[in-house]
């Protein structure tokens, strides 16, 4: 059997229509038509997709794998309070001050306002130390100085050789519901996410991107999109998009490691109070704490993985803060690529802007392809703020942005991302046939029923790493090596996975796990990797 229209109306079609290109049947072509084209399903996409959404301007947001599947998912969940750059970057810090304030109160169900402490021990540059508060004041951030008995009261887990504490108003946050919030909304608007969708190439004609070339990464089908105005929101890969379309950004990779404990460690986040480094920082993430981050400049977006080095080296580093660090038990290690701006001169890669750009492109040619890059989880909404300005004014259009001051509504679907939250629902059902699948996080298979729900009505197709993306399966301390079976064998009760693909999926599933635990094999995470081995190599017969 084969079909195919010429061109696909996003506004009006497809809503009847885009059943075809998600049952994967044998298309000979498929265009889709919309205003805006966005690239890239980090965060920054979806604050752009979510205030153009707003703006009511119909959107597409495509992804080459899944929501924040580059440096949005691999950071360390920091709010900052903008006090880390207010000795390098007075803009950058204030931007974080005004920006985490707004997400306090227009995204609170995404956030803890946990607090946060800068430390300095003994060692550390005593000038730096003197200078901070002055410095923060000066960029409008809240300080208050701590002595050292009151610094040990509120986190006993602190150094006995502080010598300095200021407290300040960092928070943590949870990226992936922030992404899903965002997007969700945007969809309940009339917007369209495209998982699972690369971009090969433009049609580029009269100084225009005409259209754009995708392909679908489960079939190998291809399609194209036309759209009014193009913006590549591709993080560390909008370098490569920017190829695609004969345009040039000067990016530089910095890989960061980070480094999650098996409980949580302190209460509120801590910094180290000295110039930005290695290891100075340690942040709650729900029932664990996330300690990190390396720098280190790589030339290729293939070697994103942490290494035993980095792991020791983190660890050793961080215990002069927090000396615990050196007993207490890790269960993950991961690593994500800032796309940073600078210049091959630059052999430091701290000593570039953690700011962001926006590029219209006019100087390359086009004059509907625009890129944003760099920047902070912290300051996404105010980059999607900037770019959305730039394609209204293209557009025509002049609405104001709205999510300076509409609260960013929770999302259902989104909701189990959230440590604690799935036991405390199934707790208060008391269904005997709502069996637990993951027991580490105790997630039952009715939050496995709600997420398989949801990516239905987005007419995408479930898998372990999406359910895992969406929940908390996968991440407490066995990382997946018996939820893993037990929800890969459920997904096939409700007839979510077919023939091999279990396996694949299976394969897919603790391969990324097994990524994390590699360079953390000492002492109890060696036993249970062997376990695991046995377990699914042994057992089951797959090769990881």
């Amino acid at each position: 059997m084969k079909c195919y229209y010429n061109t696909l109306n996003i506004t009006h079609d497809y809503v009847t229509k885009k059943e075809l290109f998600y049952n994967l049947l044998p298309l000979k072509e498929i265009k889709l038509e919309t205003q805006v084209l966005i690239i890239g399903g980090g965060i920054t996409g979806a604050g752009i997709t979510r205030d153009l959404a707003l703006r009511g301007i119909n959107c597409i947001l495509v992804e080459k794998h899944d929501i924040n599947a580059g440096a949005s998912g691999a950071n360390h969940g920091l709010l900052h309070s903008g006090a880390r750059y207010v000795a390098g970057n007075s803009v950058n810090a204030e931007e974080c001050r005004e920006e985490g304030n707004i997400l306090k109160k227009m995204a609170p169900q995404c956030i803890e306002d946990t607090g946060g402490l800068f430390v300095a021990v003994e060692g550390d540059d005593e000038k730096y130390v003197a200078d901070f508060p002055d410095l923060c004041s000066k960029c409008g951030i809240p300080v208050k100085a701590l002595d050292t008995r009151e610094a040990l009261e509120i986190e006993p887990v602190l150094s006995k050789k502080i010598i300095a504490t200021y407290q300040v108003s960092d928070a943590a946050v949870d990226p992936f519901k922030l992404s899903m919030d965002n997007i969700y909304q945007a969809l309940d608007l009339g917007c369209t996410l495209l998982r699972h969708s690369k971009v090969t190439g433009f049609i580029i004609e009269r100084n225009r991107a005409l259209a754009t070339r995708l392909q679908n990464m489960l079939t190998g089908e291809e399609f194209t999109i036309e759209a009014l105005q193009v913006v590549n929101a591709a993080g560390a890969w909008a370098k490569e998009i920017a190829v695609l379309a004969g345009c040039a950004i000067n990016l530089r990779y910095s890989k960061g490691s980070l480094l999650v404990t098996h409980n949580r460690i302190a209460q509120r986040v801590i910094n180290r109070l000295r110039p930005s480094s290695n290891a100075d920082i340690l942040v709650p993430g729900g029932t664990v704490s996330i300690l990190g981050t390396t720098s280190i400049t790589i030339d290729s977006l293939d070697k994103i993985f942490p290494t035993v080095q980095e792991t020791d080296f983190i660890v050793g580093e961080a215990a002069a803060m927090i000396p615990q660090l050196e007993r207490t038990r890790y269960i993950r290690a991961y690593a994500g690529v800032r796309p940073l701006l600078g210049t091959p001169s630059v052999t430091d890669d701290r000593s570039l802007s953690r700011g962001f750009a926006l590029l219209d492109h006019i100087e390359d040619g086009l004059e509907n392809f625009a890129s944003i890059t760099g920047g902070k989880l912290t300051t996404y909404r105010l980059m999607a703020e900037k770019t959305a300005n730039l394609i209204c004014n293209r557009l025509g259009v002049s609405r104001p942005c709205l999510t300076r001051t509409d609260p960013l509504p929770p999302a259902g679907a989104a909701r189990w991302t959230k440590p604690g939250l799935a036991p405390k629902v199934w707790m208060k059902k008391h269904d005997p046939e709502d069996i637990m699948l993951c027991e580490c996080e105790m997630v039952p298979k009715s939050v496995v029923d709600s997420i398989v729900e949801s990516i239905h009505e987005q007419n995408g197709k479930s898998d372990l790493k999406a359910i895992g993306l969406r929940s908390r399966i996968g991440k407490g301390a066995c990382q997946g090596t018996f939820c893993g079976l037990r929800t890969c064998a459920y997904l096939y009760d409700i007839n979510e996975l077919n023939t091999n693909e279990g396996l694949t999926s299976l394969r897919e599933f603790v391969n990324e796990r097994w990524r994390g635990v590699r360079p953390l094999l000492w002492d109890t995470p060696l036993i249970q990797a062997e376990l695991q081995e046995a377990l699914y190599c042994g057992l089951m017969g797959l090769e990881l």
